[in-house]
This record gives C-alpha cells, sequence and structure tokens, in this order.
C-alpha cells in the first residue's frame, strides 16, 4: 500500500495510537516494535477495543481484515506524519533546549490559544514516535501548532525536523544533560544547534533570547526575534519572593512559577504570542492564570509544609538554577531535598560532586538521595525514598519550605505525602 492511500485511509480515521489500551473508536493502531515490545501481539486487542485498522508488521496478521502490513510500521508512522504535515498551511513552531522547553511550551500554547486554534505536544511525546503521533493530531482547522523536541543521541533534532518541518525554531538553552549519549557538551551543543541549521537552510524564523551567549554564537545568518532582559521583546523580574512576578511594557504579571530561571520561559512566550498578534492583556492573564503540574515546578500547600515539586527531571544545569534560585527565596525555612541525576555517563561522579559542593556554598540544609549521592557521601544521604521516608516518620519536617528535585527514576513525588 501507498502513503497515499494510507492517508485517504487516515483522513476518514484521523485518530491514531500505539497503545491499545486507549485506542479510540474507529481510530488506526500502529503496532511499534522495539526491544524490549512487540506492538503485533497487541493489535487483535486494539481491534476489539474499537480501532478500524492496525497497521502490522507480521504478515500473519495482516491476511486478516482491517490489518494493513507494512515492513516498518515505524517508518511509516513517521512518514504518515510528514505527509500529513505537508497538507497544513499553518506556522509550525519546534521547540528544544535543555531546560525549559515543556514549560515554555505550556506557557505559549496557553498564550496563544487565547485567540487562536493551537494544536501542541501533549504531555512529553517528543522523540521519533511522540512527534509523529503530535503532528497526525494536528487538524487542518488549527492556526498553529507548538511541537517539542527531545534528544539524548546526536542527530536526533535534524530527524525530528525531516518529520516536522518546522517554520520557526527555539532552543531554550543549551546545557549538560544526557551526557550518557552526547558524550559531551559539545555534543549537546551540536545536536541542539541542529534545529537552527534546519530552520536556517528552509529560511524560516528563530526567537532567540538575547542573553544567551551560546545561542547567539550559533545562530548567525538567521532571520532571528529576541526577548529577554533586552531584544525585541524585554521585560524585567519585578520580584522573585515566593512566586516570580514580572514587569513587562508597564504590565505586571504575577505568575505562579517559582524561580527567577523561569524569566525567559515567560519572556519567549511573550515573544511568541505578540509576534502572533496576540493582545498584550490576553497575554497578562494567560501567563497570570497558568499553573504548572505534572512534577514541574508544582508549588504544594499543606498543613505543615509549602513544596516547590520539581520531580520531573534533574540534570546539572537545571539543578544548579533551580538551587541558586531556591537561595534567593524569601521563604525563611527552607530545606532541599535532592536526588540523583541520572543519564550522565562518565560525567556522573564529578558533576553530582558539583552540586554537594554547591549546596555547601549556598549553606542549604539538604538530603540527598540516590545510590550516586550515596556513593560519595555515604551515611550523609539515603540510599532510597523508602530511607529518607523512615527518617521523616521518626523525624518530622515542619513549617518548612521544601525544594524537591531529582531525575524521573527517583520519583522523589512519592515524598509528598510524608510532609
Amino acid at each position: 500500500m501507498e502513503i497515499s492511500e494510507l492517508y485517504k485511509i487516515y483522513q476518514k480515521h484521523p485518530n491514531v495510537s500505539i497503545d491499545s489500551r486507549n485506542v479510540k473508536e474507529n481510530s488506526i493502531f500502529f503496532s511499534i516494535k522495539g526491544p524490549n515490545f512487540d506492538g503485533n501481539k497487541y493489535a487483535k486487542k486494539a481491534i476489539s477495543n474499537g480501532a478500524k485498522y492496525a497497521i502490522v508488521n507480521d504478515k500473519k496478521l495482516a491476511a486478516k481484515n482491517n490489518f494493513i502490513f507494512f515492513e516498518d510500521t515505524l517508518k511509516v508512522l513517521q512518514t504518515l506524519a510528514n505527509f500529513h504535515r505537508k497538507k497544513l498551511k499553518i506556522p509550525i513552531i519546534a521547540i528544544t533546549g535543555t531546560n525549559g522547553k515543556t514549560t515554555s511550551k505550556e506557557l505559549i500554547k496557553e498564550c496563544l490559544g487565547t485567540q487562536i486554534n493551537t494544536a501542541y505536544t501533549k504531555g512529553n511525546l517528543n522523540n521519533h514516535i511522540g512527534v509523529p503521533l503530535t503532528l497526525l493530531e494536528i487538524k487542518l482547522s488549527d492556526n498553529v501548532a507548538i511541537i517539542e523536541m527531545g534528544a539524548n543521541h546526536p542527530k536526533e533534532i535534524k530527524e525530528l525536523c525531516n518529520i516536522a518541518e518546522p517554520n520557526y525554531g527555539i532552543i531554550t538553552n543549551i546545557g549538560l544533560a544526557h551526557l550518557e549519549g552526547f558524550k559531551s557538551i559539545d555534543g549537546v551543543k551540536k545536536t541542539k544547534k541542529e534545529l537552527y541549521d534546519y530552520i536556517k537552510s528552509k529560511n524560516g524564523k528563530i526567537f532567540i533570547n538575547s542573553d544567551d551567549k551560546v545561542l547567539n554564537d550559533i545562530s548567525s545568518g538567521i532571520e532571528k526575534i529576541s526577548y529577554g532582559l533586552k531584544g525585541n521583546i524585554s521585560g524585567k523580574i519585578d520580584s522573585n519572593k515566593s512566586l516570580l512576578k514580572i514587569n513587562y511594557q508597564d504590565n505586571i504579571i504575577q505568575s505562579n512559577l517559582s524561580g527567577d530561571f523561569q524569566f525567559y520561559n515567560i519572556m519567549l512566550s511573550i515573544c511568541i504570542a505578540n509576534y502572533f498578534g496576540i493582545k498584550t492583556k490576553n497575554i497578562v492573564s494567560a501567563i497570570s492564570e497558568y499553573i504548572p503540574k505534572n512534577n514541574r515546578s508544582q508549588i504544594i500547600n499543606k498543613e505543615k509544609n509549602k513544596i516547590i515539586l520539581d520531580a520531573y527531571n534533574a540534570n546539572p544545569s537545571s539543578m544548579k538554577a533551580s538551587l541558586e534560585s531556591f537561595k534567593k527565596n524569601s521563604e525563611l525555612n527552607k530545606i532541599c531535598i535532592i536526588g540523583d541525576m541520572l543519564e550522565l555517563g562518565d560525567y556522573s561522579d564529578s558533576e553530582h560532586k558539583k552540586i554537594i559542593g554547591l549546596v555547601s556554598k549556598l549553606n542549604l540544609k539538604c538530603y540527598f538521595v540516590g545510590s550516586i549521592f550515596k556513593s560519595i557521601l555515604g551515611n550523609n544521604s539515603f540510599t532510597s525514598n523508602k530511607e529518607l521516608i523512615n527518617e521523616i516518620k521518626e523525624n518530622p519536617i515542619e513549617g518548612y519550605t521544601i525544594f524537591i528535585k531529582g531525575s524521573r527514576g527517583i520519583k522523589l513525588e512519592e515524598l509528598v505525602k510524608y510532609l
């Protein structure tokens, strides 16, 4: 079957899924095969759950009605997504970066959504599977789309750009993350720059932090719209007592975000919204009303403590920025709970030692959690959440503002109910 024929089927059944448990009625199920799973095993279940068609690479299954055979189902998913993208005559904004891309995406979506139909990456669907799924959710009636792109190895952003074909690009920042795959900061920079290279080749535009020297150094020759303390769209921090407050064009924007590093995420959303003609009053309202969720800079007020939960992910760059910002927080009684930073490869020990040194320099009371911190600190840390929970049960923490951050695999959000 040709992609054009499959696209006709997609037009009649525009809901696509790779999970047999959440297929929609009359949708298309793609049987994705990986090193630890085989979607073909769930194709029949997907059909019984309501899918109209299942795309499989098992010829035995393909002999039955409603099963369509392709040799490489993932490649077909990506090709179908790109075929659909070519039908879309709307701006597509690609966003990547070491830190802040998801929060920025959410803020941009909220601002644009006040006036125009905005498609966007749901959750964290930002890889070689997630980006095609996001593209296939875009409707012809949408006015703009925001596509988040993540990467943990070289050439990944380039591949995602070739699928999504963005007109506009954003790199929030470039820092230390996924060093196990990238090997070095230069590897991170080169891979993130793949977005700028693509936008430049297509004569597109980028939105760029005017205060970020690294980004400005690697963006020569590209048409750009800048934001930050200076630039085309500028603002400044009004206060950062507990929640960040920003001054923009004599408007005071009271956000629900904690940490002065969030300033640039907010300014980016203002910059893009302004570019696409969103009224200032709508921008101010959207940012003020945005409440972070999914363990990303969430503010949780409990009976005994106030918690700043940022346990979705962590890397050396985000950890450093978060701790320095938390130190500036005007709350009197402060405690940090810091978890291991994963996927750092050969840099793991040295980067964890730097964070330990930073905590000491900032004079922050801190609980360290995870096997990496344990190997460095010994009895001055906790191997797991369970160990720390037992400590909290014996010695309750009360009357504090508690900052919690660590890599997703450490699951620090499980501590919240004990605080």
